[in-house]
Protein backbone atom coordinates (compact mmCIF):
# COMPACT_ATOMS: atom_id res chain seq x y z
CA UNK A 1 0.00 0.00 0.00
CA UNK A 2 1.18 3.51 -0.76
CA UNK A 3 2.12 5.85 2.07
CA UNK A 4 0.97 9.06 0.42
CA UNK A 5 -1.62 10.48 -1.96
CA UNK A 6 -0.56 9.68 -5.53
CA UNK A 7 -1.75 10.77 -8.97
CA UNK A 8 -1.77 8.32 -11.88
CA UNK A 9 -2.48 9.24 -15.50
CA UNK A 10 -1.13 6.00 -17.03
CA UNK A 11 -4.61 5.04 -18.25
CA UNK A 12 -4.84 8.31 -20.14
CA UNK A 13 -1.51 8.03 -21.94
CA UNK A 14 -3.17 6.50 -25.00
CA UNK A 15 -5.12 9.75 -25.43
CA UNK A 16 -2.23 12.20 -25.15
CA UNK A 17 1.24 12.48 -26.63
CA UNK A 18 4.61 12.87 -24.91
CA UNK A 19 4.98 16.17 -26.75
CA UNK A 20 1.80 17.48 -25.13
CA UNK A 21 3.05 16.43 -21.69
CA UNK A 22 6.35 18.17 -22.35
CA UNK A 23 4.68 21.41 -23.43
CA UNK A 24 2.15 21.41 -20.60
CA UNK A 25 4.77 20.52 -18.00
CA UNK A 26 6.62 23.72 -18.89
CA UNK A 27 3.41 25.71 -18.68
CA UNK A 28 2.61 24.17 -15.29
CA UNK A 29 6.08 25.01 -13.99
CA UNK A 30 5.74 28.57 -15.31
CA UNK A 31 2.38 28.87 -13.54
CA UNK A 32 3.94 27.61 -10.31
CA UNK A 33 6.73 30.17 -10.65
CA UNK A 34 4.11 32.93 -10.97
CA UNK A 35 2.09 31.53 -8.06
CA UNK A 36 4.98 31.13 -5.63
CA UNK A 37 6.57 34.39 -6.76
CA UNK A 38 3.24 36.08 -5.98
CA UNK A 39 3.23 37.84 -9.33
CA UNK A 40 -0.12 36.65 -10.64
CA UNK A 41 -3.65 38.00 -10.42
CA UNK A 42 -5.20 37.37 -7.04
CA UNK A 43 -1.82 37.57 -5.34
CA UNK A 44 -3.46 38.97 -2.20
CA UNK A 45 -5.29 35.65 -1.66
CA UNK A 46 -2.37 33.25 -1.29
CA UNK A 47 -2.40 32.69 2.45
CA UNK A 48 -3.50 29.08 1.90
CA UNK A 49 -0.11 28.17 0.37
CA UNK A 50 1.77 28.35 3.68
CA UNK A 51 -1.22 27.88 5.98
CA UNK A 52 -0.42 24.26 6.99
CA UNK A 53 2.79 25.38 8.69
CA UNK A 54 2.03 29.04 9.45
CA UNK A 55 -1.31 28.88 11.28
CA UNK A 56 -1.81 30.67 14.61
CA UNK A 57 -1.03 28.11 17.37
CA UNK A 58 -2.93 30.10 20.00
CA UNK A 59 -6.08 30.11 17.89
CA UNK A 60 -5.55 26.44 17.08
CA UNK A 61 -5.50 25.67 20.81
CA UNK A 62 -8.70 27.69 21.30
CA UNK A 63 -10.35 25.66 18.55
CA UNK A 64 -9.57 22.43 20.41
CA UNK A 65 -10.90 23.89 23.68
CA UNK A 66 -14.08 25.19 22.06
CA UNK A 67 -14.63 21.82 20.36
CA UNK A 68 -14.26 20.02 23.70
CA UNK A 69 -16.75 22.44 25.29
CA UNK A 70 -19.31 21.87 22.52
CA UNK A 71 -18.91 18.09 22.78
CA UNK A 72 -19.51 18.33 26.52
CA UNK A 73 -22.52 20.67 26.67
CA UNK A 74 -24.34 20.10 23.37
CA UNK A 75 -26.28 17.26 21.84
CA UNK A 76 -26.39 19.07 18.51
CA UNK A 77 -24.09 21.47 16.66
CA UNK A 78 -25.53 23.56 13.83
CA UNK A 79 -22.92 24.67 11.31
CA UNK A 80 -24.13 27.65 9.28
CA UNK A 81 -22.38 28.63 6.09
CA UNK A 82 -22.52 28.30 2.34
CA UNK A 83 -19.96 27.35 -0.30
CA UNK A 84 -16.45 27.31 1.08
CA UNK A 85 -17.77 28.22 4.50
CA UNK A 86 -19.20 24.74 4.98
CA UNK A 87 -18.26 22.32 2.18
CA UNK A 88 -14.75 21.59 3.45
CA UNK A 89 -15.95 20.86 6.97
CA UNK A 90 -18.79 18.67 5.71
CA UNK A 91 -16.44 16.82 3.36
CA UNK A 92 -14.03 16.07 6.20
CA UNK A 93 -16.70 15.05 8.71
CA UNK A 94 -18.47 12.71 6.31
CA UNK A 95 -15.18 11.27 5.04
CA UNK A 96 -13.75 10.57 8.49
CA UNK A 97 -16.90 9.87 10.49
CA UNK A 98 -19.42 7.06 10.77
CA UNK A 99 -21.63 6.77 7.68
CA UNK A 100 -24.69 7.24 9.91
CA UNK A 101 -23.09 9.49 12.52
CA UNK A 102 -26.21 11.45 13.42
CA UNK A 103 -28.32 8.37 14.15
CA UNK A 104 -25.93 5.96 15.87
CA UNK A 105 -25.62 6.07 19.65
CA UNK A 106 -23.50 8.82 21.18
CA UNK A 107 -20.86 6.38 22.48
CA UNK A 108 -20.28 5.23 18.90
CA UNK A 109 -20.28 8.75 17.46
CA UNK A 110 -18.30 10.30 20.33
CA UNK A 111 -19.57 13.76 19.32
CA UNK A 112 -22.76 15.79 19.07
CA UNK A 113 -24.99 15.34 16.08
CA UNK A 114 -23.75 17.82 13.47
CA UNK A 115 -26.14 19.38 10.96
CA UNK A 116 -25.45 21.92 8.24
CA UNK A 117 -27.81 24.76 7.40
CA UNK A 118 -27.62 28.17 5.82
CA UNK A 119 -26.61 26.56 2.52
CA UNK A 120 -30.08 26.93 0.98
CA UNK A 121 -33.16 29.12 1.41
CA UNK A 122 -35.66 26.38 2.14
CA UNK A 123 -38.23 27.04 4.84
CA UNK A 124 -39.08 23.34 4.84
CA UNK A 125 -35.48 22.35 5.57
CA UNK A 126 -35.17 24.87 8.40
CA UNK A 127 -38.46 23.82 9.97
CA UNK A 128 -37.57 20.16 9.77
CA UNK A 129 -34.19 20.92 11.33
CA UNK A 130 -35.98 22.72 14.16
CA UNK A 131 -37.96 19.50 14.68
CA UNK A 132 -34.73 17.49 14.81
CA UNK A 133 -33.13 19.79 17.39
CA UNK A 134 -36.30 19.88 19.46
CA UNK A 135 -35.68 20.83 23.08
CA UNK A 136 -32.16 19.42 23.17
CA UNK A 137 -29.05 21.39 24.11
CA UNK A 138 -27.36 22.80 21.02
CA UNK A 139 -24.72 25.23 19.85
CA UNK A 140 -24.15 27.23 16.68
CA UNK A 141 -21.06 27.79 14.58
CA UNK A 142 -21.88 30.71 12.27
CA UNK A 143 -19.31 30.98 9.45
CA UNK A 144 -19.30 34.12 7.32
CA UNK A 145 -16.73 36.82 6.60
CA UNK A 146 -19.44 39.43 6.22
CA UNK A 147 -22.33 38.04 8.21
CA UNK A 148 -24.76 39.30 5.58
CA UNK A 149 -24.73 36.41 3.10
CA UNK A 150 -28.44 35.73 2.77
CA UNK A 151 -28.61 31.96 3.28
CA UNK A 152 -26.58 31.62 6.50
CA UNK A 153 -27.82 34.97 7.83
CA UNK A 154 -31.44 33.77 7.70
CA UNK A 155 -30.60 30.45 9.34
CA UNK A 156 -28.65 32.26 12.05
CA UNK A 157 -31.50 34.64 12.81
CA UNK A 158 -33.96 31.72 13.10
CA UNK A 159 -31.86 29.56 15.42
CA UNK A 160 -30.37 32.45 17.41
CA UNK A 161 -33.90 33.37 18.43
CA UNK A 162 -34.48 29.78 19.61
CA UNK A 163 -31.20 29.80 21.54
CA UNK A 164 -32.03 33.07 23.25
CA UNK A 165 -35.51 31.90 24.27
CA UNK A 166 -34.02 28.70 25.66
CA UNK A 167 -30.92 30.04 27.46
CA UNK A 168 -31.38 33.82 27.61
CA UNK A 169 -29.15 36.24 25.70
CA UNK A 170 -26.06 35.64 27.83
CA UNK A 171 -26.52 31.89 27.89
CA UNK A 172 -27.10 31.83 24.15
CA UNK A 173 -23.98 33.93 23.56
CA UNK A 174 -21.89 31.23 25.25
CA UNK A 175 -23.20 28.72 22.72
CA UNK A 176 -22.57 30.79 19.59
CA UNK A 177 -19.18 30.56 17.90
CA UNK A 178 -18.54 33.05 15.10
CA UNK A 179 -15.95 32.33 12.43
CA UNK A 180 -15.56 35.62 10.61
CA UNK A 181 -13.32 38.51 9.61
CA UNK A 182 -10.73 39.69 12.09
CA UNK A 183 -11.92 43.31 12.20
CA UNK A 184 -14.86 44.15 9.94
CA UNK A 185 -18.28 42.99 8.89
CA UNK A 186 -21.71 42.59 10.43
CA UNK A 187 -20.94 39.26 12.11
CA UNK A 188 -17.74 40.65 13.68
CA UNK A 189 -19.68 43.64 15.01
CA UNK A 190 -22.44 41.40 16.37
CA UNK A 191 -19.93 39.02 17.98
CA UNK A 192 -18.09 41.84 19.69
CA UNK A 193 -21.34 43.35 20.93
CA UNK A 194 -22.94 40.10 22.14
CA UNK A 195 -19.79 38.38 23.41
CA UNK A 196 -19.58 35.39 21.06
CA UNK A 197 -16.30 33.52 20.94
CA UNK A 198 -14.73 34.27 17.59
CA UNK A 199 -12.30 32.61 15.21
CA UNK A 200 -10.68 34.36 12.28
CA UNK A 201 -11.17 33.69 8.60
CA UNK A 202 -7.84 34.98 7.24
CA UNK A 203 -8.20 37.91 4.89
CA UNK A 204 -5.76 36.36 2.41
CA UNK A 205 -7.59 33.00 2.16
CA UNK A 206 -10.71 32.78 0.01
CA UNK A 207 -13.69 30.70 1.10
CA UNK A 208 -13.12 27.74 -1.22
CA UNK A 209 -9.51 27.48 -0.01
CA UNK A 210 -10.50 27.80 3.66
CA UNK A 211 -10.94 24.20 4.79
CA UNK A 212 -7.70 24.30 6.82
CA UNK A 213 -8.68 27.57 8.52
CA UNK A 214 -11.06 27.79 11.52
CA UNK A 215 -13.94 27.69 9.01
CA UNK A 216 -13.23 24.02 8.55
CA UNK A 217 -11.23 23.12 11.64
CA UNK A 218 -13.78 23.93 14.37
CA UNK A 219 -16.60 21.70 13.06
CA UNK A 220 -14.09 18.98 12.20
CA UNK A 221 -12.65 19.13 15.72
CA UNK A 222 -16.14 18.92 17.23
CA UNK A 223 -16.69 15.71 15.25
CA UNK A 224 -13.79 14.17 17.15
CA UNK A 225 -11.31 14.15 14.27
CA UNK A 226 -7.64 14.89 14.94
CA UNK A 227 -6.99 18.30 13.39
CA UNK A 228 -3.29 18.18 14.28
CA UNK A 229 -2.85 15.12 12.06
CA UNK A 230 -4.97 16.75 9.36
CA UNK A 231 -2.53 19.67 9.24
CA UNK A 232 0.50 17.35 9.24
CA UNK A 233 -0.86 15.68 6.14
CA UNK A 234 -1.28 19.06 4.47
CA UNK A 235 2.31 19.95 5.38
CA UNK A 236 3.61 16.83 3.63
CA UNK A 237 1.53 17.52 0.51
CA UNK A 238 2.77 21.11 0.50
CA UNK A 239 6.40 19.99 0.60
CA UNK A 240 5.93 17.71 -2.40
CA UNK A 241 3.94 20.30 -4.36
CA UNK A 242 6.49 23.05 -3.82
CA UNK A 243 9.72 21.05 -4.12
CA UNK A 244 9.29 17.98 -6.33
CA UNK A 245 10.20 17.97 -10.00
CA UNK A 246 7.31 17.65 -12.46
CA UNK A 247 7.55 13.87 -12.92
CA UNK A 248 7.34 13.39 -9.15
CA UNK A 249 4.76 16.11 -8.57
CA UNK A 250 1.20 14.80 -8.75
CA UNK A 251 -0.43 18.21 -8.30
CA UNK A 252 1.46 19.69 -11.27
CA UNK A 253 0.77 16.62 -13.38
CA UNK A 254 -2.95 16.77 -12.63
CA UNK A 255 -3.10 20.45 -13.59
CA UNK A 256 -1.19 19.77 -16.81
CA UNK A 257 -3.14 16.70 -17.96
CA UNK A 258 -6.58 18.20 -17.35
CA UNK A 259 -5.54 21.24 -19.41
CA UNK A 260 -4.42 18.96 -22.23
CA UNK A 261 -7.86 17.41 -22.33
CA UNK A 262 -9.57 20.79 -22.23
CA UNK A 263 -7.57 21.93 -25.24
CA UNK A 264 -8.55 18.73 -27.01
CA UNK A 265 -12.21 19.63 -26.62
CA UNK A 266 -12.98 17.54 -23.56
CA UNK A 267 -14.67 20.26 -21.56
CA UNK A 268 -16.20 18.11 -18.79
CA UNK A 269 -14.34 16.42 -15.94
CA UNK A 270 -16.29 13.79 -14.01
CA UNK A 271 -14.96 13.21 -10.49
CA UNK A 272 -15.91 9.63 -9.57
CA UNK A 273 -15.82 7.82 -6.26
CA UNK A 274 -16.66 4.30 -5.16
CA UNK A 275 -17.21 5.09 -1.47
CA UNK A 276 -20.25 7.07 -0.21
CA UNK A 277 -18.02 8.81 2.33
CA UNK A 278 -16.22 10.55 -0.55
CA UNK A 279 -19.41 12.18 -1.88
CA UNK A 280 -18.81 15.54 -0.18
CA UNK A 281 -15.13 15.52 -1.08
CA UNK A 282 -16.41 15.62 -4.65
CA UNK A 283 -18.87 18.40 -3.78
CA UNK A 284 -16.01 20.40 -2.25
CA UNK A 285 -13.86 19.72 -5.35
CA UNK A 286 -16.67 20.93 -7.63
CA UNK A 287 -16.81 24.28 -5.90
CA UNK A 288 -13.03 24.61 -5.72
CA UNK A 289 -12.51 24.11 -9.44
CA UNK A 290 -15.81 25.46 -10.74
CA UNK A 291 -15.58 28.78 -8.93
CA UNK A 292 -11.84 29.12 -9.53
CA UNK A 293 -11.73 28.35 -13.26
CA UNK A 294 -15.17 29.22 -14.62
CA UNK A 295 -14.44 32.74 -15.89
CA UNK A 296 -14.24 34.58 -19.20
CA UNK A 297 -16.08 31.67 -20.85
CA UNK A 298 -13.20 29.35 -19.96
CA UNK A 299 -12.67 26.30 -17.81
CA UNK A 300 -13.69 22.68 -17.45
CA UNK A 301 -17.17 21.88 -16.16
CA UNK A 302 -16.61 19.89 -12.93
CA UNK A 303 -19.28 17.27 -12.27
CA UNK A 304 -19.29 14.23 -10.04
CA UNK A 305 -20.67 10.71 -9.94
CA UNK A 306 -21.16 8.30 -7.03
CA UNK A 307 -20.32 4.86 -8.32
CA UNK A 308 -21.40 2.17 -8.69
CA UNK A 309 -24.76 3.88 -7.99
CA UNK A 310 -24.57 6.26 -10.94
CA UNK A 311 -23.42 3.54 -13.32
CA UNK A 312 -27.08 2.52 -13.28
CA UNK A 313 -28.20 6.04 -14.21
CA UNK A 314 -25.38 7.92 -15.99
CA UNK A 315 -23.34 4.88 -17.01
CA UNK A 316 -24.83 4.66 -20.49
CA UNK A 317 -23.96 8.29 -21.25
CA UNK A 318 -20.44 8.01 -19.84
CA UNK A 319 -19.87 4.85 -21.87
CA UNK A 320 -21.48 5.82 -25.15
CA UNK A 321 -22.60 9.46 -25.14
CA UNK A 322 -20.90 12.48 -26.66
CA UNK A 323 -17.14 12.36 -26.11
CA UNK A 324 -16.81 15.65 -24.24
CA UNK A 325 -15.45 14.23 -21.00
CA UNK A 326 -12.72 12.51 -19.09
CA UNK A 327 -13.02 11.00 -15.63
CA UNK A 328 -10.94 11.28 -12.48
CA UNK A 329 -11.41 8.53 -9.91
CA UNK A 330 -10.68 8.93 -6.20
CA UNK A 331 -9.65 5.43 -5.19
CA UNK A 332 -9.70 4.56 -1.47
CA UNK A 333 -7.25 1.67 -1.42
CA UNK A 334 -8.00 0.26 2.04
CA UNK A 335 -11.63 0.30 3.25
CA UNK A 336 -12.41 1.38 6.79
CA UNK A 337 -14.55 -1.69 7.40
CA UNK A 338 -14.63 -5.10 5.76
CA UNK A 339 -17.30 -7.77 5.27
CA UNK A 340 -16.74 -11.27 3.94
CA UNK A 341 -19.55 -12.65 1.79
CA UNK A 342 -21.01 -15.89 3.14
CA UNK A 343 -22.15 -19.08 1.37
CA UNK A 344 -25.84 -19.99 1.00
CA UNK A 345 -26.87 -23.69 1.07
CA UNK A 346 -29.08 -23.40 -2.04
CA UNK A 347 -27.46 -20.44 -3.85
CA UNK A 348 -30.84 -19.06 -4.89
CA UNK A 349 -29.36 -15.64 -5.65
CA UNK A 350 -26.49 -17.13 -7.64
CA UNK A 351 -23.83 -15.40 -5.58
CA UNK A 352 -22.02 -18.40 -4.12
CA UNK A 353 -19.20 -17.77 -6.59
CA UNK A 354 -18.42 -14.74 -4.42
CA UNK A 355 -18.41 -16.69 -1.15
CA UNK A 356 -15.28 -16.03 0.86
CA UNK A 357 -14.52 -12.82 -1.03
CA UNK A 358 -14.80 -9.40 0.60
CA UNK A 359 -17.35 -6.76 -0.36
CA UNK A 360 -14.45 -4.39 -1.04
CA UNK A 361 -12.97 -6.90 -3.50
CA UNK A 362 -16.28 -6.81 -5.38
CA UNK A 363 -16.30 -2.99 -5.24
CA UNK A 364 -12.74 -2.74 -6.55
CA UNK A 365 -13.56 -5.24 -9.31
CA UNK A 366 -16.54 -3.09 -10.32
CA UNK A 367 -14.25 -0.04 -10.37
CA UNK A 368 -11.68 -1.76 -12.58
CA UNK A 369 -14.42 -3.10 -14.86
CA UNK A 370 -15.90 0.38 -15.28
CA UNK A 371 -12.51 1.99 -15.95
CA UNK A 372 -11.71 -0.60 -18.62
CA UNK A 373 -15.12 -0.15 -20.21
CA UNK A 374 -14.88 3.64 -20.17
CA UNK A 375 -11.39 3.74 -21.65
CA UNK A 376 -12.59 1.31 -24.35
CA UNK A 377 -15.37 3.83 -24.93
CA UNK A 378 -12.76 6.58 -25.43
CA UNK A 379 -13.16 8.18 -22.01
CA UNK A 380 -9.67 8.89 -20.60
CA UNK A 381 -9.14 7.94 -16.96
CA UNK A 382 -7.12 9.69 -14.27
CA UNK A 383 -6.77 8.34 -10.73
CA UNK A 384 -6.03 9.86 -7.35
CA UNK A 385 -5.04 7.07 -4.97
CA UNK A 386 -5.77 7.54 -1.26
CA UNK A 387 -4.09 4.82 0.84
CA UNK A 388 -6.77 4.76 3.53
CA UNK A 389 -9.30 6.95 5.32
CA UNK A 390 -7.63 9.01 8.02
CA UNK A 391 -6.89 12.62 8.88
CA UNK A 392 -3.34 12.57 7.49
CA UNK A 393 -4.30 11.49 4.00
CA UNK A 394 -7.29 13.81 3.99
CA UNK A 395 -4.98 16.75 4.77
CA UNK A 396 -2.82 15.66 1.84
CA UNK A 397 -5.84 15.38 -0.43
CA UNK A 398 -7.15 18.84 0.42
CA UNK A 399 -3.79 20.47 -0.28
CA UNK A 400 -3.20 18.41 -3.44
CA UNK A 401 -6.41 19.71 -5.01
CA UNK A 402 -5.94 23.30 -3.80
CA UNK A 403 -2.45 23.55 -5.27
CA UNK A 404 -3.44 21.85 -8.53
CA UNK A 405 -6.43 24.17 -8.85
CA UNK A 406 -4.36 27.33 -8.55
CA UNK A 407 -1.84 26.04 -11.11
CA UNK A 408 -4.55 24.91 -13.51
CA UNK A 409 -6.38 28.26 -13.36
CA UNK A 410 -3.19 30.21 -14.02
CA UNK A 411 -2.53 27.94 -17.01
CA UNK A 412 -5.98 28.92 -18.28
CA UNK A 413 -5.19 32.60 -17.83
CA UNK A 414 -7.85 33.33 -15.19
CA UNK A 415 -7.76 34.58 -11.63
CA UNK A 416 -8.29 31.52 -9.39
CA UNK A 417 -9.28 33.57 -6.37
CA UNK A 418 -12.19 35.80 -7.37
CA UNK A 419 -15.81 35.13 -8.36
CA UNK A 420 -17.02 38.28 -10.13
CA UNK A 421 -20.08 36.74 -11.77
CA UNK A 422 -21.68 35.80 -8.45
CA UNK A 423 -22.26 39.46 -7.63
CA UNK A 424 -24.73 39.68 -10.50
CA UNK A 425 -27.29 37.29 -9.05
CA UNK A 426 -26.75 38.62 -5.55
CA UNK A 427 -27.57 42.16 -6.63
CA UNK A 428 -30.64 40.91 -8.49
CA UNK A 429 -31.82 39.03 -5.40
CA UNK A 430 -31.32 42.06 -3.15
CA UNK A 431 -33.35 44.14 -5.58
CA UNK A 432 -36.20 41.63 -5.86
CA UNK A 433 -36.33 41.29 -2.06
CA UNK A 434 -36.73 45.06 -1.74
CA UNK A 435 -33.45 45.73 0.05
CA UNK A 436 -32.90 49.47 0.58
CA UNK A 437 -30.59 50.98 -2.01
CA UNK A 438 -31.67 48.66 -4.83
CA UNK A 439 -34.89 50.44 -5.86
CA UNK A 440 -33.75 51.40 -9.35
CA UNK A 441 -32.47 47.90 -10.11
CA UNK A 442 -35.70 46.40 -8.78
CA UNK A 443 -37.78 48.59 -11.09
CA UNK A 444 -35.68 47.48 -14.06
CA UNK A 445 -35.91 43.79 -13.16
CA UNK A 446 -39.65 43.86 -12.59
CA UNK A 447 -40.14 45.01 -16.18
CA UNK A 448 -38.36 41.87 -17.34
CA UNK A 449 -40.29 39.41 -15.18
Amino acid sequence: MRNQITFDYSRAEAFISPEEISIMSRQALDAMDVLLGRRGVGKDCLGWIDLPKNYDPEEFARIRKAAARIRKNSEVLLVMGIGGSYLGARAAIEFLGHSFANVVERNTRRAPEIYFCGNSISSTYLKHLMDVVGDRDFSINMISKSGTTTEPAIAFRVFKEILEKKYGKKGAARRIYATTDKEKGTLRQMADQEGYETFVMPEDVGGRFSVLTPAGLLPVAVSGADIDTLMRGAVCARERALKNAFMDNGALQYAAVRNIFLRRGRSVEIMCNYEPGVHYICEWWKQLFGESEGKNHKGLLPVSADLTTDLHSMGQFIQDGSRVMFETVINIEKPREEIVIGREPQDLDGLNYLAGKTVDFVNKSAMEAAILAHTDGQVPNLMVHVPEVNEFYLGELFYFFEFACAISAYMLGVNPFNQPALDHYKKNMCALLGKPGYEERREELMKRL
